[in-house]
C-alpha cells in the first residue's frame, strides 16, 4: 500500500510518486513561482525582454543586478527564479554559441541554444545527487526567420511564444498579454505593452533602477538595454 504522504517520493529526484510526479521538479517550479516577473514579447522585426528587479535595501548598488544576460549579441535571456542558476546556465549557453560560431563560422539560432539550454535543464532531472535548476528562462533572439521567444522550465521542457511571462506575476501579466498582443506591432509598442504588463502584475512602484529593458531588432542586429531615461518614458506611458 502506497503512503499517504509526499515526502516518502521528494527525498531524490529520481523517484516518481504513484501519480507520476516528480516532487523536485515541482518544488524547483515554486522557486520560479516565487521570483519576479519577467515579460518578453516579439513584434515585427525583433524581441524585447524587460524584468523587474527586487531591491531589497537602500544600500544596493542596482547597476550590479542585471536580471537581462547577453548571451551572443542576438540572443539574451532573463529569468525567475534562483539567480545564481540562471548565471551557471548562462555562462555554459554562451560557451555554446562559441563554440558553434567557431565551428561552422555562423551564429547559432536561438532556437538550437534554447534546445541546448533545456537539454542542461532536463539532464538534471534525472540523475541522483544534483538538484534541478530552479529557474525558468525567456530566451529572446533573432535570425534570419525573424525574432524568436522561448520559456524553458526546470522539467527541461521548451515551449516558443509570441509573447510570455514568468514569475509571480505570470497569470497576470499574460492574462494582459493576451488581451493586447497584436501581431506587427513596431518596437515601441512592444516595449510599452510589456512594461504594462510588468507594471499589472507587481504592486510595486515601478522605477528606472528597479527595471531592465533590452531590445534587438533586425536593423541592428544584437540587443540594446535602455537607459534610464528611456526606461522612464516607457514606465510613464504605462
Amino acid at each position: 500500500m502506497y503512503p499517504a504522504s509526499p515526502q516518502a517520493y521528494d527525498r531524490a529526484i529520481t523517484v516518481f510518486s504513484p501519480d507520476g510526479r516528480l516532487f523536485q521538479v515541482e518544488y524547483a517550479n515554486e522557486a520560479v513561482k516565487r521570483g519576479a516577473t519577467v515579460v518578453g514579447v516579439t513584434f515585427s522585426n525583433g524581441v524585447v525582454l524587460v524584468a523587474l528587479k527586487t531591491i531589497s535595501s537602500p544600500l544596493l548598488i542596482p547597476e550590479y543586478m542585471r536580471k537581462i544576460f547577453m548571451i551572443d549579441d542576438h540572443v539574451a535571456a532573463t529569468a525567475s527564479g534562483l539567480i545564481g542558476d540562471v548565471r551557471r546556465l548562462v555562462d555554459m549557453a554562451r560557451v555554446e554559441a562559441q563554440k558553434y560560431k567557431m565551428t561552422y563560422g555562423e551564429d547559432i539560432s536561438p532556437e538550437s541554444l534554447a534546445k541546448h539550454v533545456s537539454d542542461l535543464m532536463q539532464l538534471y532531472t534525472q540523475f541522483g545527487g544534483a538538484r534541478p535548476y530552479g529557474v525558468a528562462l525567456l530566451m529572446g533572439g533573432i535570425d534570419n526567420h525573424g525574432p524568436h521567444l522561448f520559456e524553458a522550465d526546470p522539467s527541461g521542457s521548451l515551449y516558443g511564444y509570441k509573447a510570455a511571462a514568468i514569475g509571480s506575476g505570470k497569470k497576470v501579466a499574460e492574462d494582459l498579454l493576451e488581451k493586447e498582443y497584436k501581431d506587427n506591432m513596431t518596437s515601441d509598442d512592444a516595449i510599452l505593452l510589456a512594461v504594462k504588463a510588468l507594471k499589472k502584475s507587481t504592486e510595486e512602484k515601478l522605477i528606472p533602477s528597479s527595471v531592465d529593458i533590452a531590445v534587438i531588432t533586425e536593423k541592428t542586429g544584437k540587443f540594446e538595454i535602455l537607459n534610464d531615461a528611456d526606461t522612464q518614458k516607457f514606465i510613464a506611458k504605462a
